[in-house]
């Protein structure tokens, strides 16, 4: 049932659904007639709104941008790419490869989202040059899912955004309260649906595979690293300037004042941020690759995989401008909210969340949008501040699964379109629902 109902999705994505740019694009008009035709916007007045909403997470996407090039320079050091090898090593036939990987990108995800992606495209990379018979759409879709916990993990932007003290917009949308990561990321009910999940979407996936004559491999010489080589020197036939970009010692001195600045603001009482995770993956990245010239060659890599984002999240944030500033987004929080109990709260914040996301994909935009209607809602129904905001963590999380804007990364790396994997990734969208659904109602 599992297989037929991926085959039934895959069929639908591969006919109708446009490339990711296309897809911003036809959302940016959808939100363009909603504000003209439900909250009885002029044209010129929608216009007004997408435009100067086009450049008003420029900091925030500068953010994002740094989750993932630092995540993917750290992907790339040779010590991460030795284990990466011998995980791949573990799986020894098309089954255990999809376990693994969707595994490991859970897990992967769960610590760094940019990481997280980085890592699952390259291990399905990896795992198709030692394992006949893999599905590469279903592998590659599978290192996707991993992406579904990334709002719960330790790069999560909205838990590690209110876990800040800050008069910022974003951060005073809890009313000045900090809201600490144990009561969202470390919280319980946030712990037993990453179990959860971790536990059962490996098996969803394997589910998914389909049959043998209907599998589509890929050459594995189509998979061969596009990197520049570098012309090995001696050290003394280098210049000056060559010799200080191979020295260990930039790098080292670098990285133990970022080692010892860590530790300073941990023990300070320093809480886990979003500029603090971005901060110990860029150490940790100079640290691993040695040398100067090896982390700029990676950096070089990493920063290649964000152009899709680079273009595409003016276009979101113009979205969300429309959508902020017309009130279609305070409308359908609004709506969810006023059908909402105490009990099911959580679970309709995290409905409209996921509603919302196909419209502003990024969860930091996401708080902007909803933040503001629901904390206040929370607060008059007597629901915890970090349950209500993780439900919209959760909620953006969850339909990432079908809007392409953050695959785009992994896409890359993989040599993939974003047709070859939604059809998989609604299934896992659909499980998931369910499980987070439950909890968010149940506990």
């Amino acid at each position: 049932m599992i297989r037929a109902l991926a085959n039934v999705f895959t069929k639908v994505v591969r006919r109708y659904l446009p490339d990711a740019f296309l897809f911003a694009a036809i959302l940016t008009f959808v939100v363009f007639l909603l504000g003209i035709f439900t909250q009885g916007k002029t044209p010129l007045e929608m216009t007004k709104y997408w435009g100067e909403g086009f450049w008003g997470l420029l900091a925030f996407a500068m953010q994002m941008v740094l989750v993932l090039v630092t995540g993917h320079t750290l992907a790339k050091t040779r010590v991460v790419g030795s284990i990466l090898k011998a995980i791949a090593g573990i799986a020894k036939n098309p089954a255990q490869a999809i376990l693994v990987v969707s595994f490991v990108a859970l897990i992967a995800c769960w610590i760094n989202w940019g990481f997280g992606l980085i890592v699952g495209a390259l291990l399905a990379r990896e795992t198709v040059k030692k394992i006949k018979g893999v599905h590469y759409g279903l592998l590659v879709a599978s290192a996707y899912s991993g992406f579904l916990i990334w709002h719960a993990g330790l790069s999560g932007s909205i838990p590690l955004k209110i876990a800040q003290s800050s008069k910022d917009f974003m951060s005073q949308i809890t009313g000045g309260a900090v809201v600490p990561v144990s009561e969202t990321i470390f919280s319980p009910q946030t712990l037993l649906i990453c179990a959860v999940l971790l536990l059962t979407l490996p098996f969803i996936n394997r589910m998914m595979m389909p049959k043998e004559e209907d599998v589509i491999e890929i050459d594995p010489e189509l998979l061969k690293e596009d990197e520049i080589s570098v012309p090995v020197m001696e050290r003394s036939q280098m210049t000056p300037a060559q010799k200080l970009e191979n020295s260990m010692v930039v790098s080292m001195l670098i990285g133990a004042m970022g080692v010892a600045y860590i530790i300073y603001y941990f023990a300070r009482g320093g809480t886990l941020e979003l500029d603090t995770v971005n901060f110990i993956f860029l150490i940790a990245g100079i640290i691993l690759h040695k040398t100067p010239q090896n982390f700029l060659r990676a950096l070089t890599e990493a920063v290649k995989n964000t152009g899709g984002i680079v273009v595409q999240f003016p276009l979101y944030a113009g979205i969300m401008g429309m959508m902020v500033s017309s009130g279609l987004a305070a409308s359908i929080s609004q709506w969810f909210v006023n059908v909402s109990t105490p009990t099911t709260f959580p679970f309709f914040t995290f409905l409209s969340a996921g509603l919302v996301n196909f419209f502003v994909p990024s969860g930091g935009g996401q708080w902007a949008v909803q933040g503001p209607i629901v904390m206040p809602a929370a607060q008059a129904l007597g629901v915890p501040l970090g349950e209500a905001a993780m439900a919209i963590a959760w909620g953006d999380a969850w339909t990432n699964m079908v809007q392409p804007f953050w695959a785009l990364p992994l896409l890359g790396i993989a040599g993939l379109g974003i047709r070859d994997i939604m059809g998989f990734c609604t299934v896992a969208l659909l499980w998931s629902g369910v499980i987070i659904g439950l909890a968010l109602l149940l506990l």
